[in-house]
Formats: structure tokens, C-alpha cells, sequence
């Protein structure tokens, strides 16, 4: 079926006298928002007498700007609709409630008609302002791939949207502690009990508090980002209000805290490293499985989460497959730990699920070339890489080590190649000492290892009239005509580029990310939330 977008507008009065000359069975659905109408129109039952009556829809694939419009229209009334219908359902929980109280009333001998009524009027009341006071603490998912979450940032006296920086919020510096888990195996069971390792544990517990600090402005920053997710909008919004709501929640202060790398927002087929650049006015759609993946950090301390958009339930396997091989691999994780191992057990659970789009079943394949990997001081990628493969890998985990655990699937081939513009770049870890002729090139390594040093940046960052930090450059510090440079800083190996990851054309890509601390006691997943 392909749909055809006939005309949509304010007025309502409009659509519906220019609906006077359709056919009842060409109109598929019409859904409104407020004001808005859009209109679905089957192509199957375009005939060559609705054109004689003056029809002339055109198919979405030939005018790809009014398609994207219609049908990021249609969606976001689609989602009001569904957000509308789920209130009711609070109403008919108190009638039900009432109606079983009226019952109890007459059976026990009493004046249905007259005393039951008032108690039933009274209890009606009653009930309602208990349920009011219980959905006030929570909301639905926005979307398909997390769950709906409670407020918890309003009981530590956040606003909606969040403007309180997390610091002002715990003023004692004591933050949340994650989800704990036990090690895995036998031998790792004594940890729990051990007087020596609790005074390890003690000891690094300012450690623990940094990472912790990081990862509730993650959670305070993604609960904002998720309320503005929706179809229409444009990717490289997206990512500037994200962004700046982190350096607002964080208090952005250079090497100190602030972002910990560029915000991913990888569509379908593209896996990951893709946010937009300057000009790029990608928009999201319904139909899109979107990656969300930012960080944040505290003196290095790198917070590394991710998770999934869609808002089509035909994605919900895909989503769910992925969510669940990421607790697979967090279960498997564990100090002493084989990583081979922890790879064969996402891929266990990743490719048990199978997911149907349009009509055509998929396996979900686990995407070979893609990892985990343990996060270092000021260092995304510090060395160990966590497969979602099985593999003959005998690295163990150890003790103190921070990993990020995440799992990427695909309904295609399950191996990804670079393509595409780059937007992401990092200053290598173990840079060479290279002599640079081009002045240029000089310059702009000059304001990247002040600015970002070795943690990963785009190029939308150094074009902001601060260079990517009011803290580091309060004069201002714009990066113009810089490509050739970059370029330069790249061949030489001073700079790693970071392309988009694609699987091929077609196909749809889901992914989940959680950080854990290998602490001697136990596993904390300090990026857990009620969301995912």
C-alpha cells in the first residue's frame, strides 16, 4: 500500500467541504491535532473517474517535502490521539470502583437509591483526587523503547523541563546509586560478605560519587530530550537542546565537566556516529529508528548511554531485542569475567527474536563488527572491547574497570562499513609528534587540545561562537574555513575521524547502552533509569 497525500490544512471547515467530492472508500484515516488535519489516501482505489471529479493526489514519493510534512502530520496527531485516549481509562477505573461499591451497599440491606448515591458521589470524589495524585508522579513513554517513567527528578526538586543544575540538587555531593547486581559466579561470591573488600569499596567511594554525579544529569538530560523527540522535528535541533541542556544541568566548565561526546542520533540503516552538520536539515519521521547516544562527564569520569527511538509498534521487537541482549551482557558482565564469553551471551539472546516490517519477517542478526568497550580517565575507548558476538576472546574484566555495555542489531546484513559525511573526530590518545607546515593546521590542533583535549567533538562544536566552550574560550574562539586543516590533522594521525557506521540501504538498526563499575563488592549499573 502506498499512501498519497491529498491536502491538509488549518481550517477545518476547509478539509471537510474539499471531502464533499471524495469517495467514503478512498479516505484510509483522517487524523486531527487541535487544528491540523491530515489526510491518507489509498492508491489502490485512485481511479481514473476520481480524477474527472477533479482528484489529483500525488504520490508522496514524488514531492518528498510535502510527503515528509503529511506524514510527520499524520504522526504527530496519531500520538496526541493515542496520549488522548489513554485518560479516560483513570474515569472508568473510579466508575468500576463505584459501581462494586454500590453493590456491596444494596447487598448489605442499604437505600440504593438514596444514602448509596451520596457515598457513591463522595467515594467518586475521593478516588479521583488518589488517582490524580498517583499519575501526577508519572507519564507514559513518549515513544516506542522506554518505558514510561515517574517524575523522579521532581522529588528532588527538579523542574519540568529541567533548569536546576544536578550539584544544586545534592548539595551534600551524595547522588543516586545505580542498580546493583552481584558478580557472576561461584567465585565471586565472598565479595559481598568481605570486610577487605568493603574497605575497598570505602575507599574509592569520591570515585564512585563522580561517576554517580554524571550519570543523574544523563538521566535529567535524556528525560528532557524525550520530551521533544517527536516527528518533525529537525535533527540538528534536536542536538543543539540537547546539548545545551547538558552544559546547563553539568555547569560546563571545560576539562572539568561538560559534555562527554558528540550527540548520535543514527536513522535506520546508519548504526552509529552520525549527528548532523552545519546545513544538514535531516528531519525525523515517523517511520525512523533513531539511536539516541550522548555523554556526559565529570573530571573525565565519561558517562556512555544510549537507547532507541521509534514510533512504530512494527519496531517493537527490534527495540526489545536489543534492550534485552544489553541486560544479557550487563549479567554476564562481571569482574574476572571472559569477554568472548559475555559476546556469546548477547548474541544468544539478541538473535532469539525475529521482527515483521511491512508485511516481510526478519531474523535480528547482532552486528559482528560492533562493541562494547571499557571507558578510561578523559578516554571513550581505553582498551578492552566487549564483543556481541561469541568469540575466542580470553580477556578477563577486572576489578575498578568502568565498561560501557552496549549491543547493536539489524535487520540486514549484521556487519557495518564507514560511509557518509563525518561529523565526529577525537584527538588520538597516544597522538604522534608530527611537524605541521600548515599554519592553519597548527591553529585549529592548538584549539582542540585546549578545548576538547582527548574526548571526542564535531565539527557543529568548533563553529559556535565560543569553539565548542564558553569556560575555555569566554573571548570567543569560531573555527572558519578549517576543513583543509582538519584534513591535514587527520593524514597525520594526530586527529581520528569517526564516519558514520552503515549497514546496508534498507535495513533498520537498534541499539541500548549502559555504563557499569566493576566495583570489588558488586556491579553498578550507574546509567540505570526508570526509563530504560
Amino acid at each position: 500500500m502506498k499512501y498519497y497525500h491529498l491536502q491538509y490544512c488549518e481550517a477545518l471547515g476547509y478539509v471537510q467541504h474539499s471531502l464533499q467530492n471524495l469517495h467514503s472508500k478512498h479516505i484510509l484515516e483522517v487524523a486531527s491535532s487541535g487544528r491540523r488535519i491530515a489526510l491518507v489516501y489509498i492508491e489502490a482505489d485512485c481511479e481514473t473517474s476520481d480524477r474527472s471529479q477533479g482528484i489529483h493526489p500525488s504520490p508522496l514519493s514524488k514531492s518528498p517535502s510535502k510527503a515528509q510534512e503529511s506524514t510527520d502530520l499524520f504522526a504527530m496527531a496519531k500520538l496526541e490521539e493515542q496520549e488522548a485516549a489513554a485518560a479516560p481509562e483513570v474515569e472508568e477505573d473510579v466508575n468500576m470502583a463505584d459501581a462494586e461499591h454500590s453493590g456491596e451497599v444494596a447487598a448489605s440491606g442499604g437505600d440504593a437509591s438514596g444514602k448509596s448515591k451520596k457515598k457513591k458521589k463522595k467515594n467518586k470524589k475521593k478516588k479521583s483526587k488518589a488517582a490524580g495524585a498517583s499519575s501526577a508522579g508519572s507519564k507514559p513513554a513518549p515513544f516506542r523503547g522506554v518505558s514510561g517513567f515517574t517524575d523522579s527528578y521532581v522529588a528532588v526538586g527538579q523542574t519540568e523541563p529541567p533548569t536546576i543544575p544536578i550539584e544544586k540538587l545534592f548539595p551534600d555531593g551524595h547522588y543516586p546509586v545505580g542498580e546493583i547486581q552481584e558478580h557472576p559466579g561461584d567465585f565471586n561470591t565472598f565479595r559481598t560478605t568481605s570486610e577487605e573488600k568493603r574497605a575497598l569499596d570505602r575507599a574509592q567511594e569520591d570515585l564512585y560519587e563522580t561517576v554517580r554525579h554524571a550519570a543523574e544529569v544523563h538521566r535529567h538530560v535524556r528525560k528532557f530530550a524525550q520530551s521533544i523527540m517527536k516527528p518533525g522535528i529537525k535533527l540538528i535541533d534536536m542536538c543543539t537542546q540537547l546539548e545545551n541542556k547538558n552544559r546547563e544541568l553539568v555547569v560546563e566548565a571545560g576539562f572539568a565537566r561538560g559534555i562527554g561526546f558528540p550527540t548520535g542520533c543514527s536513522l535506520n540503516h546508519v548504526a552509529a556516529h552520525y549527528t548532523p552538520n552545519s546545513g544538514d536539515d535531516t528531519v525525523l519521521s515517523y517511520g525512523d529508528v533513531m539511536k539516541v547516544d550522548f555523554g556526559t562527564q565529570i573530571n573525565g569520569r565519561i558517562i556512555d548511554s544510549a537507547w532507541t527511538v521509534a514510533f512504530d509498534p512494527q519496531f517493537d521487537p527490534l527495540l526489545e531485542a536489543a534492550k534485552a541482549a544489553t541486560n544479557a551482557g550487563i549479567a554476564s558482565a562481571g569482574i574476572d569475567a571472559r569477554l568472548g564469553e559475555i559476546g556469546g551471551d548477547i548474541q544468544e539472546v539478541m538473535e532469539s527474536f525475529e521482527v515483521t516490517i511491512d508485511g516481510k519477517t526478519y531474523p535480528v542478526k547482532s552486528i559482528r563488527n560492533l562493541n562494547g568497550h571499557s571507558i578510561g580517565p578523559y578516554q571513550i575507548h581505553a582498551g578492552k572491547s566487549v564483543p556481541i558476538v561469541k568469540t575466542e576472546d580470553q580477556t578477563k574484566m577486572e576489578e575498578g574497570e568502568i565498561f560501557a555495555i552496549e549491543t547493536f542489531n539489524t535487520t540486514g546484513r549484521g556487519y557495518v562499513v564507514e560511509d557518509g559525511e563525518c561529523s565526529h573526530y577525537a584527538k588520538a590518545f597516544d597522538a604522534p609528534h608530527v611537524p605541521l607546515r600548515l599554519p592553519r593546521a597548527k591553529k585549529l590542533l592548538g584549539h582542540i587540545t585546549r578545548t576538547f583535549g582527548t574526548l571526542p567533538w564535531c565539527r557543529r562544536w568548533i563553529e559556535r561562537e565560543d569553539g565548542g566552550s564558553a569556560t575555555i574560550n569566554p573571548k570567543g574562539a569560531k573555527q572558519e574555513k578549517y576543513l583543509m586543516a582538519l584534513k591535514n590533522l587527520v593524514d597525520t594521525g594526530i586527529v581520528t575521524a569517526y564516519p558514520p557506521l552503515v549497514d546496508v540501504k534498507g535495513s533498520y538498526t537498534a541499539q541500548y547502552e549502559h555504563t557499569i563499575i566493576l566495583r570489588p563488592t558488586c556491579k553498578e549499573v550507574v546509567s540505570r533509569g526508570d526509563d530504560y
